[in-house]
This record gives structure tokens, C-alpha cells and sequence, in this order.
């Protein structure tokens, strides 16, 4: 197939891209470009990159397009809280443009990337697709209202697809410090500690970032009666742990002590997923990685490619430092998050 990924330059899109285009489909891009030149090891090339806002989407830009992936997004909850209105509408706003100009196209597959946070304050029951919605931050919130306005473009002609990914983690051309599996193994290399914000309680579900790519991959691929409006946990049964516990097993693969930051406490964000449609229903989205063979595979990049504590709590991989960062330059217009003209 031809398909646009936006969001594609980064942290999922950089893996998304290579599997792809390693099951023979065309991959053209289109991102907003905030995190061009935040590379960990070789940056992505090979494909169109297209720079744009997905909110200023159009049909003619998405002719000849067989499926849109759509991964932009603001992309994390303290993100999402630094602009509520301005996260609604890139999350919401755009992914609906987005999805409106690639009907008005004649595309038929809008593969959207939600999240397992719109479940929220699940607490300690596993919930399936069918489970109330009990988002505690804006991202949370956008991502269900996305889906809502996705939902209600479905037709004969044009087939949504909602994957709700669990907790990413795992090396990607574009590493992000501020997820947890990612975060507790890069600060156990930086700063020689595992150190927990929470006090470790929480329970979360985890999923590879690779895995979210086959997931992409076999939603994309798959009969569109299997997919077409439906909502999708992306993980494991396995992975859904508590924090403390992923804390754990970085120490014993790195060597580096647990330790809590200080004012570390209760994380309302606490919610176990079920994953039965997933592996019942699209079997080829069957998740390869386990959170230790996570680990491992950061700890060697790491050593690999090499880390500062500059670096890894900076601007180049924390998503609100860099944002702040483009900002500052005046890059960035914060009350709406879009992109000016660079200052000379």
C-alpha cells in the first residue's frame, strides 16, 4: 500500500517507518518537525518526508493514498497539561481534520495511534475495550474524544481503526527520557540510580515500541471487517506491572541502586489493561519484546551510542524541554503550539 504516516519523525514514527517499509508498503511522511536534529544513533532517511501541521490537512495532500497512520500527536501527559486547549487541538482537532481530508481523498484505512491512558483511573481490575473511559489528564481526555469524532466518519467507504497502545518503552531513532521503562534505564546509566518519581505502586501496562509497530502492521494488513471501527488494546498480559517492579528489574539487569526522588508519592494515573481482542483477533500483532529484553536493549544503546545526564534530561529527549526549548528561540508559538518562522 501507499500510505502517509504523520507524526513519522518521531519516537514511534522512526521505528514505524523501517517495518513498514520492510513489508514492502511506500511510506511518505509529514510531521511537524519539533524534534528534527533529537537523534539517538542514525536518524530515519530513505522515504519523503513531508513538514507540515496536521491541522492544516487537506484532500489534495492526501491523494493517491491507500491508509493514513496517524501518530501526531502532543505526545505525553505533562505535555498535554502545559496547554489543555492547544492539546485538544492537535490531539482531537487535528486527528479529525486529518481523517476528514483523507475521506474527502478516497482513502479508506485511518489507522489512529490512541492510548491505554484514557482509561485513567482504572485501578486494579484488568479492563477490555468495552470498559468506561476514566481519563486524569488532557491527553487522556483527547485521545477519547478523538476516537469519538473518528468514529462517527465511519463508513462503507472510510474504516477507522483505533489502537490503544499501552506504555511505550524501548530504543527508537528518536528516544524519549520521559517514559518509565526508558527513563529508570537511562538514569541508571546517567546518574548510576534507578530512580522512581512515584513510589512505585502504580500498576501500568508496557509495550514495545517495535511492537507497536507490528501492531500497525497487522491492523493495516488485515481484513476490514476485523478492523473497521474498532478499538484495539496494543501489549501483553504479561507487562502490565507495577512500577516499583519495572524499577526492580532494572537494577538487577544494570547494577544500579532503586531510589525514590524526593517528594515521591502516589501516581493517580493506575490502570491494568486486557489484551485478549489483540491476540485473538489479529494474531500478527503478537508482541515479540519483554520488558527485560527492553531494558537490555537501552542499556546497550546507551553504551552504544552514548548518554549525558545533560542530555538525557535536557531538551533532546524530554518532549516538554524541548518544546520549552523551541519556544524560548521563539520558534514555537505556545499558545496554540504551532510552529513560526525560525529567528535569524
Amino acid at each position: 500500500m501507499r500510505v502517509l504516516v504523520d507524526g513519522d519523525r518521531g519516537y514511534v514514527g522512526a521505528v514505524l517507518v523501517p517495518f513498514l517499509q520492510a513489508a514492502g508498503h511506500e511510506v511518505v511522511g509529514l510531521d511537524a518537525g519539533w524534534y528534527d536534529g533529537c537523534d539517538f544513533g542514525p536518524p530515519v532517511t530513505g522515504y519523503e518526508q513531508r513538514t507540515g501541521d496536521v491541522r492544516d490537512a487537506r484532500p489534495e495532500d492526501l491523494a493517491g493514498f491507500d491508509a493514513v497512520i496517524h501518530l501526531a500527536a502532543i505526545s505525553n501527559d505533562p505535555l498535554g497539561h502545559l496547554n489543555p486547549q492547544a492539546t485538544f487541538s492537535v490531539n482531537t482537532d487535528g486527528a479529525v481534520r486529518m481523517a476528514r481530508a483523507a475521506k474527502a481523498a478516497g482513502v479508506t484505512r485511518f489507522l489512529f495511534s490512541s492510548s491505554c491512558s484514557l482509561y485513567g483511573a482504572a485501578g486494579d481490575a484488568p479492563v477490555d475495550e468495552g470498559a468506561e473511559f476514566h481519563p486524569v489528564t488532557p491527553y487522556g481526555e483527547s485521545k477519547i474524544q478523538a476516537e469519538r469524532g473518528l468514529s462517527a466518519l465511519a463508513d462503507d467507504d472510510f474504516s477507522p481503526t483505533f489502537l490503544r497502545n499501552a506504555t511505550a518503552y524501548g530504543s527508537s531513532p528518536r528516544l524519549r527520557a520521559d517514559i518509565v521503562v526508558n527513563n529508570l534505564t537511562g538514569t541508571a546509566y546517567t546518574r548510576g540510580e534507578v530512580r522512581l518519581a512515584s513510589d512505585g505502586t502504580p500498576w501500568r501496562p508496557l509495550v514495545h515500541v517495535e511492537d507497536i509497530a507490528r501492531a500497525f502492521l497487522a491492523a493495516l494488513e488485515a481484513p476490514r471487517e476485523v478492523v473497521h471501527d474498532r478499538a484495539f488494546n496494543v501489549g501483553r498480559d504479561e507487562d502490565v506491572v507495577q512500577i516499583r517492579t519495572v524499577a526492580e528489574q532494572v537494577s538487577e539487569i544494570t547494577g544500579a541502586p532503586v531510589t525514590f526522588a524526593a517528594g515521591a508519592g502516589a501516581d493517580t494515573r493506575n490502570y491494568r489493561v486486557d489484551f485478549t481482542r489483540v491476540r485473538a483477533e489479529l494474531p500478527a500483532a503478537a508482541p515479540h519484546w519483554t520488558v527485560p529484553d527492553g531494558i537490555r536493549q537501552i542499556w546497550e544503546d546507551v553504551h552504544r551510542f552514548g548518554l549525558t545526564a545533560d542530555d538525557f534530561e535536557g531538551p533532546r529527549f524530554v518532549r516538554l524541554h524541548r518544546v520549552s526549548e523551541l519556544a524560548g528561540t521563539g520558534a514555537l508559538d505556545l499558545e496554540n503550539l504551532r510552529t513560526t518562522a525560525v529567528p535569524a
